[in-house]
């Protein structure tokens, strides 16, 4: 995995990784094998996740054929954000 540190912003790359790291599953993974998991534990909670997974999978397709309702879109106010210098190429 690789992200790029532009114009020396240490924290913004450092959020980008969280975040992709967080995408993979990689601190749920983390997690799970601190302690050790009894095989039948293991199998409970794969089974769970793959019901949810269908669950899911299903109510995505429901609501793009029109049998279920789209979900809410939430209201909140978007923020202003501050413009950021535009980025200079670096300096070989």
């Amino acid at each position: 995995m690789q992200v790029l540190v532009r114009d020396n912003n240490v924290d913004q790359a450092l959020r980008a990784l969280k975040r992709k790291l967080q995408r993979e599953g990689v601190f749920r993974e983390m997690k799970q094998r601190r302690a050790y998991e009894k095989p039948s534990e293991r199998r409970i909670r794969e089974r769970a996740e793959a019901i949810r997974r269908a669950r899911k999978l299903a109510r995505k397709q429901a609501q793009r054929e029109g049998t279920a309702p789209m979900p809410k879109r939430s209201s909140r106010p978007t923020q202003a954000r501050p413009m950021q210098p535009s980025a200079t190429p670096p300096s070989i």
